[in-house]
């Protein structure tokens, strides 16, 4: 039975933190909310949607970021967006070059690494 496709991705996140995910996720990289289903809000986080970009981020009472392990998001304009997350304060890593792609990496407000790809055509 193989994989069809990648519904979302879940990361970690400490707990009542839900303000700062949100000023990252939607407001730095323009991802919006969406409420999450009303049986899983008792748990706290937050998910953020835009057609098939889903980031969804749940509490970990025993909360470690993620500084390895990482999504990888395809994008426009990586300079553009590097930009964007630097002056908002976030960090901002480069990284050795891949063959087709600019890239980067950024920390989220909890330390979860996450990189950004753009193509190179």
């Amino acid at each position: 039975m193989p994989i069809l496709y990648l519904d979302h991705v879940q990361l970690a996140m400490p707990e009542g933190r839900e303000a700062d995910a949100r000023a990252f996720y939607a407001g730095v990289l323009g991802i919006p909310e969406v409420a999450k289903p009303e049986h899983l809000r008792p748990r706290g986080g937050c998910w953020f949607e835009d057609g098939p970009v889903k980031i969804h981020l749940g509490i970990d009472p025993d909360f470690k970021p993620s500084t390895k392990a990482h999504p990888a998001f395809i994008v426009a304009d990586v300079k553009a967006l590097a930009t964007r997350i630097g002056r908002s304060g976030y960090l901002v890593v480069t990284d050795e070059p891949l063959q087709g792609y600019e890239r980067l990496y950024a920390c989220d407000p909890f330390g979860n690494r996450i990189e950004f790809m753009q193509v190179i055509v």
